[in-house]
């Protein structure tokens, strides 16, 4: 099978998205299928990339670390049709995604799109963020959505939500996946040696883009309340982003700047070793789609502390794998995590053993084999519709693509300027 995946983000840039269309793309690989990955350029490209066709874009836009794509169209064309694929898979409703669309329609081929985004959380990156600026950017997924073949939730939550939100096309739940067996052989040892954390140190940590909608500022706040009183607790918090140092002052205002390592993006044996030196990962985001990073810090035996919103609800299990809290203030989180690092040695180690087993549910090879089965069963169903190849059926597939796009933005446009509220959270 050959498979064209088109993203906004995608590596270098370190982010959810990227790092899920980049596991995908590599089990299809290993499994024998072809992937063009179409991208946008990142500082720190490599200069030639098999399988990767990369557009300029420009970076940093908004000062979010994202790329604005700025295809050409033709360019894309060319190299799309080179490849030769039989579907087509968007991983986002705008920009790349406009294009993926094209293609697809032009070629008659299907297309699936992953909901990754709940996107109305990120609005507060561009000027005018506003309630009407919110509920447009979520019409427009719904809209984009339903000019899909297929659409992947990655999770039940997401998929519940984006069905109420008025989604009507089929919705299966495929989760990114992970490699469980890379993260197990994270070397927590040697990562706390390299980076100044004791031996016996309890480490509360954390993973991710370090940015607003990840309510770091909160989390920060709870775990310096729960670390003031304890001087055997540190504080590893990894990534980057525009919420670096208000992360850094508040622990710095705590007292606790001499117990707190940030070291910055991770990848590879560090990132795994990151996690592997952790013995509690802190999480306090209601924007996420799916909780990707805590089966990943799961697949290394770390119990998770988190709020009970979509991505962390379909993997921690309270008092079994870690703690997940209802409506918490920043009081209970740090209590959570005290009831974390308190637990006698026998329960501290069912709650890592939990934890183990609950990351092998989101193995990337159960993943990326529903996926394929999926793409298969719409290929096989003829959807949309056999191809034309005179140029005529090609140019009013086009124009019909056109359409539906444009018809999409109008019906955007109207629900962003109705009473009609976006859930307050997807919770």
């Amino acid at each position: 099978m050959k498979i064209a995946m088109v993203t906004n983000t995608y590596t270098p840039h370190v982010g959810g998205v990227a790092r899920s269309v980049q596991s995908f793309t590599d089990a299809y690989r290993a499994r024998g299928h072809e992937v063009l990955v179409v991208a946008p350029t990142y500082p720190g490209c490599a200069p030639t990339e098999p399988g990767v066709y990369r557009v300029k874009a420009l970076q940093n836009v908004y000062d979010s670390g994202f790329s604005l794509a700025l295809p050409v169209p033709g360019q894309v064309s060319q190299a799309v049709d080179a490849f030769g694929p039989d579907v087509v898979h968007s991983h986002h409703p705008i920009l790349l995604g406009d294009t993926a669309m094209r293609l697809a329609a032009s070629r008659g081929l299907p297309i699936v799109f992953t909901h990754h985004t709940m996107y109305e959380h990120y609005t507060h990156y561009y000027p005018g963020d506003s309630e009407k600026l919110r509920r447009f950017v979520s019409a427009i997924a719904t809209g984009y959505a339903n000019l899909c073949d297929l659409v992947f939730a990655p999770s039940e939550s997401v998929r519940d939500t984006i069905r109420r939100r008025g989604v009507e096309a089929t919705i299966e739940v495929v989760p990114t996946g992970i490699d469980v067996d890379a993260f197990r052989a994270g070397d927590g040892r040697a990562f706390r040696e390299a980076h100044g954390l004791p031996d016996n140190a309890f480490v509360v940590g954390h993973l991710g883009r370090l940015a607003p909608e990840k309510n770091l500022e909160w989390l920060a706040r709870a775990i310096a309340a729960f670390a003031k009183d304890r001087p055997e607790v540190h504080v590893l918090i990894v990534g980057k982003g525009p919420s670096q140092e208000p992360v850094r002052r508040i622990f710095r205002q705590a007292g606790l700047a001499d117990r707190l390592v940030m070291p910055g993006a991770l990848t590879g044996d560090d990132l795994t070793g990151a996690y592997a030196a952790m013995d509690a990962f802190a999480f306090a985001s209601v924007s996420e789609t799916q909780g990707l990073v805590l089966t990943e810090a799961m697949a290394t035996g770390t119990p998770v502390v988190a709020i009970d919103a979509p991505g962390a609800r379909e993997v921690v299990r309270d008092g079994e794998n870690g703690r997940l809290l209802r409506d918490p203030d920043e009081a209970a989180f740090a209590e959570a995590l005290a009831w974390t690092a308190d637990r006698p040695a026998g329960e501290a180690e069912a709650l890592r053993a939990a934890a183990s087993r609950t990351a092998d549910a989101f193995s990337i090879d159960a993943t990326a084999d529903a996926a394929l089965g999926h793409y298969t069963s719409l290929i096989e169903s003829g959807a949309p519709r056999a191809a034309q190849a005179d140029g005529w059926s090609i140019v009013m597939r086009r124009l019909e693509a056109e359409w539906n796009l444009l018809s999409s933005t109008a019906d955007a446009l109207g629900t962003a300027f109705t009473t009609q509220a976006l859930d307050e959270e997807l919770r």
